[in-house]
């Protein structure tokens, strides 16, 4: 059985890895005014925080159409996939998931090839590292039913801490509350928020950057014993701030992933991220 495992482009899974993984990817659209780009095919990370910083125009976003999944889902098929399963941002953040639903319904009548689709409940690397896990054993040969069982287990165990310069960009986007946001501005404080159960939840707000990442770190180091750690960066500055907290209290390996134009609409500039897998 040939099982291939398909995302959208907010779980943030750089390209190389992709490809490596035979993972397909499927973008979100970001707006800039009547300007349209398709996520990390034509407006990668950086290009979209530089335009961030300039444009008078605040970004917007929008899920893909259920014609664009059911053409993916056949390519696959037509590529020889006997089974797909698919991995998608928190159906309370976006209406990806139920777009790609509907269209693996369409496809499977169609075709009936078996199509599972997965709400993760998470967003960027708290969804594309468990999917980057069990594409792996996807082309190790594991079945459709297995690959689906331990996809749900991981995201059972997965948890993402963040940090963010500022909430004004949640807030702006409607997943944080206004009084946050200005709360978070008027101190002039770093915001520490979790995804948990496709939501954003405010835990902490502290003085400095610094303090910020740090507490973050004592954050995952809490968790347990753990089995996988990533870090989620909107640049390379945060990220080499986040891995240095990180390896504090995990030696294994730490793949980075870039926060990229959908997810970074919502985060802005100046975002990091720890995502870690506990274990059972």
């Amino acid at each position: 059985m040939t099982v291939r495992v398909l995302v959208d482009s907010t779980a943030d899974i750089p390209p190389a890895r992709a490809r490596e993984l035979g993972i397909e990817v499927v973008p979100l659209t970001v707006h800039f005014g009547d300007e349209t780009f398709h996520d990390g095919v034509d407006l990668d990370g950086e290009g979209f925080y530089r335009r961030l910083r300039t444009s008078h125009v605040l970004p917007t976003t929008s899920t893909p159409p259920p014609a664009l999944f059911e053409e993916v889902y056949r390519k696959l098929i037509a590529q020889g996939a006997t089974g797909i399963l698919a991995m998608h941002i928190g159906s309370d953040l976006s209406a990806t998931y139920s777009v790609s639903t509907t269209a693996a319904r369409a496809v499977i009548a169609e075709t009936g090839i078996p199509i599972e689709v997965i709400d993760s409940r998470q967003v960027s690397a708290g969804c594309g590292l468990p999917a980057e896990i069990v594409a792996a054993e996807a082309k190790d040969g594991a079945t459709l039913a297995d690959l689906k069982a331990h996809a749900e287990n991981l995201l059972h165990r997965v948890h993402l801490v963040a940090v963010l310069d500022t909430l004004e960009f949640l807030q702006r986007g409607g997943r944080i509350g206004r009084s946050k946001a200005f709360l978070g501005t008027v101190l002039n404080v770093k915001p520490l928020l979790e995804v948990r159960d496709s939501a954003v939840h405010p835990l902490e707000q502290v003085r400095t950057s610094g303090k910020a990442r740090e507490r973050l770190g004592q954050i995952v180091a809490g968790l347990g014993q753990l089995e996988a750690v990533a870090i989620a960066q909107s640049d390379d500055y945060t990220g080499q701030q986040l891995l240095s907290v990180v390896r504090q209290f995990w030696n294994g390996p730490v793949e980075i992933f870039s926060l990229g134009p959908v997810v970074g609409t919502h985060t802005g500039p100046g975002a990091g991220a720890i995502i870690a897998i506990t274990r059972q």
